[in-house]
């Protein structure tokens, strides 16, 4: 099904990860819509579309059916944007599993690109605060997508309650492959 764009909308080309400005009235099919990100295609090749430009989408409605895009402008849906009242590492794996490669429809962890995940805690006036640190691989090494998929873990987190700072670092030691992929990931993706 082809969508309009109803504005203009700052978009990510994929794979080089140059950012453009999709017009409006621009045709575009919805190839995925994950994590509240969209991968769409159009004559030009494909595109990434951040989840607060949605909106922008004439007639799309998220996964689900019914629940239209929040008014805020955000572009997540209310049940979306409910986070955790707590910190705690399985909050941030969670956060971590709401990333996704805009090309493959597989989260960024059971793909196996997070090799580590550390967390310092800290005391302040304001109470307990984390630093999070991690890093992760791509499934390429020229893959212009990086600074991207990172952005969006590290703004994941950053989201958590308490959490002081994020950091996100790519790294290519080791290299990754295919075999890194969790059970879940591989079935997702038809490998089993």
């Amino acid at each position: 099904m082809e969508h309009l764009l109803m504005r203009d909308v700052r978009a990510t080309r994929i794979p080089s990860g140059e950012s453009v400005m999709l017009p409006m009235g621009a045709e575009l099919r919805i190839m995925q819509a994950l994590g509240g990100n969209l991968t769409v295609r159009s004559d030009e090749g494909l595109f990434l579309i951040a989840s607060g430009d949605a909106d922008a989408l004439g007639g799309y409605v998220p996964e689900g059916g019914s629940e239209p895009i929040d008014e805020g402008g955000s572009g997540t849906s209310a049940a979306a944007q409910a986070a955790p009242r707590e910190f705690s590492a399985d909050a941030v794996w969670a956060a971590l599993r709401g990333c996704f490669d805009p090309e493959i429809p597989v989260n960024i962890v059971d793909l196996g690109l997070v090799y580590d995940m550390a967390i310092e805690t800290s005391e302040s006036e304001k109470g307990v605060r984390y630093r999070v640190e991690v890093k992760m691989t791509l499934t390429a090494p020229g893959c212009g997508m990086g600074p991207v998929i990172a952005e969006d873990a590290r703004a994941r987190i950053a989201a958590l309650p308490d959490v002081e700072d994020v950091k996100v670092h790519i790294v290519w030691d080791p290299v990754w492959v295919p075999q890194m992929i969790s059970e879940a990931g591989r079935k997702k993706l038809g490998l089993e």
